[in-house]
């Protein structure tokens, strides 16, 4: 088949997709056929352009986590989210738009965005901190954009970063560890009122909540890469690394038919799928064939003998 160099493809992602359809609430999922040692060239290209353009990149690759599980991409999704920075990011903005000077304050610089306003306007931080608490609570936890579990993780979280560091463990560590997964005990959140654990059935919801968070501190929306190269091998090599069962490989397919039939809820998403040949060979007994709702939703039904369609839900780089 033939096959598109890599810069060539990155060029129509980043005018086509990032410049506006992504940044403007689009959702979109690409599956990119290439050798592996041409995937850290791809993953640099992609990240530089998200950057540049004021999208949270996110990678994670099969071999480190269980991607046939809901939750674990949430996990992962989450895990490289700086969530106390998108808390300050929000109340920059927020004290911005009540006219305070914010006028060289970065929230990724400081624990403590609200005192470095208040000194800057030469205000009382109490002053400021009461002017906030309302509009965090008609902004985020009213905010019926995202479930209800996580705007009161956000609420929290917020309210905590108002009120700046404080000697001791981080208050609101627990949260951290919840959304990340570091600790899923649904009993070390309860003291914050939220009773809902983050499991296969509420992963979903918890995906779609975090991506509209990342819009709504500043991003312009979120570039993920998946690489799901592992899930193609029939044989376990046996090298330390993780194996998946052809029914875990029939769960991630199934979750990757889904994210893509959902795919006008995740908002501001691009999501890349990072596979080699053995995902679209038809004689290979774990590639897209065993699952033919995927194949489908994937595959292009009319395509030129000659010609590349480089916006093509699949597309083979080289």
């Amino acid at each position: 088949m033939n096959t598109l160099p890599i810069t060539d493809w990155m060029d129509v992602i980043a005018t086509e997709y990032l410049s506006d359809f992504i940044r403007d609430g689009g959702g979109s999922v690409k599956f990119v056929v290439l050798e592996e040692a041409k995937k850290p060239r791809m993953e640099e290209l992609l990240k530089s352009a998200s950057e540049e353009k004021s999208y949270l990149f996110v990678s994670m690759e099969a071999t480190t986590v269980r991607v046939h599980m809901p939750q674990d991409i949430f996990f992962a999704l989450a895990g490289q989210i700086d969530w106390r920075l998108s808390a300050r990011r929000l109340l920059l903005t927020m004290l911005s738009r009540d006219s305070y000077s914010i006028e060289g304050i970065d929230p990724g610089k400081t624990d403590s965005v609200v005192r470095a306003v208040a000194e800057a306007n030469g205000l009382e931080p109490e002053f400021l901190i009461a002017g906030l608490r309302p509009k965090i609570a008609n902004e985020v936890f009213k905010n019926p954009r995202m479930a209800r579990a996580f705007r009161v993780a956000m609420t929290h979280l917020c309210n905590t970063e108002a009120q700046g560091t404080v000697p001791g463990p981080y208050p609101a560590q627990p949260l951290l560890d919840w959304l990340t997964g570091a600790d899923t005990r649904v009993g070390n959140v309860r003291p914050f009122q939220i009773h809902t654990p983050i499991n296969r059935t509420t992963a979903r919801y918890f995906l779609e909540s975090a991506l509209y968070w990342v819009r709504r501190v500043g991003y312009a929306g979120t570039v993920v890469v998946l690489d799901n190269t592992r899930l193609a091998l029939a044989k376990n090599p046996k090298d330390g690394k993780r194996f998946y069962t052809r029914a875990m490989t029939m769960d991630h397919y199934e979750l990757l038919r889904e994210l893509i039939d959902d795919m006008d809820r995740l908002t501001g998403m691009l999501l890349v799928v990072s596979t080699d040949r053995e995902f679209v060979n038809p004689a290979a007994p774990r590639g897209w064939n065993i699952y033919p709702a995927l194949q489908t939703r994937v595959m292009d039904e009319v395509r030129d003998r000659e010609a590349i369609n480089p916006s093509a839900a699949l597309v083979r780089l080289s």
